[in-house]
């Protein structure tokens, strides 16, 4: 009798991803909350003018398949353009790491990819999640000398509607891992939140900039007072990384908040001149959860905090008249003494840290040891694509 043939299961493979595979990598995407529309999900590569420039040599990305050529892996590899000492710097950043649990020990060689791959000149990643964090030693990836990217600061700007979210969790014993909302439990007390928000607009702001003193003017979209604002703030930093600002890249590097109606663009302006400009970030617009917004970027042309001050009030009395629950600030200006830290109104620890970098030239790596050379944001790695 012969005996029944084995099945013999073949190894997951690593393989260059195409555009072909949209549909399965969505589908994978789509399961922890990434998925995108086709045109959207083309758009990071067919939208942006550097891949158009290097497209015949730059991966989209990698996916692993299983033994039935499904995909269960995939990582997306982004091109970012940088400026540093007048030259042009060229980076890269992963974007939407997923991994089926039963091939994890893939999720290694697809951020091998991402951070070995030839001909670019940084590697910068401002996502990394707890069960990645500890990867990055093996690949020698440094923190991010500047800011505390295992922080964050926030001001609850509607007691009212954060109050019954955040006592049905407590009754619940359901925290979801929301670090935000057991930092805000701490304000249930409405004398402590009533302090909070008078802390920033009466004494604490009052010591670094009157609100009248500007004004601040929000905008729809960019027009070409960003390409002005771009020359100037190179020009003024030329020895500091920037993350290249025009208008173009702008609108690529933003279409999806923008066209989703997630994007506040806030300025202050000297006649028709740019000074500073910021970005925040509608999150979690889900009834049923908390609805919260993150500072994404600041620039002044000075290189100062100090229009950041009529900004955040702005953006408070916004989440306030809107009915949004936080306001959120990670990693920058959180150090002694920078002007978040002297201003908010409460503090959380992250669980890990999340912003990393790596150099390809020794050259390179040494001068990004400077934190003179930094002034990171969300807008960089791919955090907010």
């Amino acid at each position: 009798m012969a005996k029944p043939e084995k099945h013999i299961r073949r190894p997951a493979m690593l393989r260059q991803a195409s555009f072909e595979d949209y549909r399965q990598i969505a589908s994978l995407e789509s399961r922890y909350g990434w998925a995108r529309s086709f045109d959207l999900w083309t758009h990071l590569w067919l939208g942006n003018s550097l891949y158009r420039e290097l497209e015949a040599g730059w991966p989209i990305g990698w996916v692993v398949e299983d033994e039935n050529k499904q995909i269960v892996g995939t990582i997306g590899n982004i091109p970012l353009p940088y400026q540093f000492e007048g030259r042009r710097v060229l980076a890269a950043s992963g974007r939407a790491q997923v991994v089926e649990p039963a091939y994890r020990g893939a999720a290694l060689l697809l951020m091998d990819r991402v951070i070995n791959q030839p001909n670019i000149d940084l590697y910068l990643n401002n996502t990394v999640d707890k069960s990645a964090a500890a990867s990055f030693s093996l690949f020698r990836c440094p923190r991010v000398p500047v800011g505390l990217w295992d922080e964050a600061a926030f001001w609850v700007t509607s007691f009212r509607g954060i109050l019954p979210i955040l006592r049905s969790r407590t009754r619940a014993g359901n925290h979801d891992g929301d670090g935000a909302a057991d930092g805000a439990r701490r304000l249930l007390n409405p004398l402590n939140y009533r302090l909070s928000l008078a802390a920033f607009f009466t004494d604490k702001l009052g010591k670094n900039l009157r609100e009248e003193d500007v004004e601040v003017q929000v905008c729809a979209g960019f027009d070409d007072r960003f390409d002005d604002f771009w020359g100037d703030l190179a020009r003024n930093n030329p020895r500091r990384l920037l993350a290249v600002r025009t208008r173009e890249v702008l609108e690529w590097h933003l279409r999806y908040l923008l066209e989703n109606d997630r994007l506040w663009i806030v300025t202050v302006v000297d006649g028709p001149r740019l000074v500073a400009y910021a970005l925040f970030e509608k999150k979690d617009q889900n009834p049923a959860r908390l609805k919260t917004i993150r500072l994404v970027d600041f620039q002044s042309l000075d290189g100062s905090t100090a229009l950041l001050s009529p900004m955040l009030c702005w953006a408070l009395r916004k989440c306030q008249n809107e009915g949004i629950h936080l306001l959120q600030n990670f990693g920058r200006w959180l150090e002694k003494g920078e002007f978040i830290e002297t201003v908010a109104c409460c503090r959380r620890r992250l669980s890990n840290w999340t912003f990393f970098y790596r150099a390809a030239d020794p050259r390179l790596g040494q001068s990004l040891q400077d934190r003179q050379a930094w002034s990171p944001s969300l807008f960089d790695g791919d955090a907010s694509l």
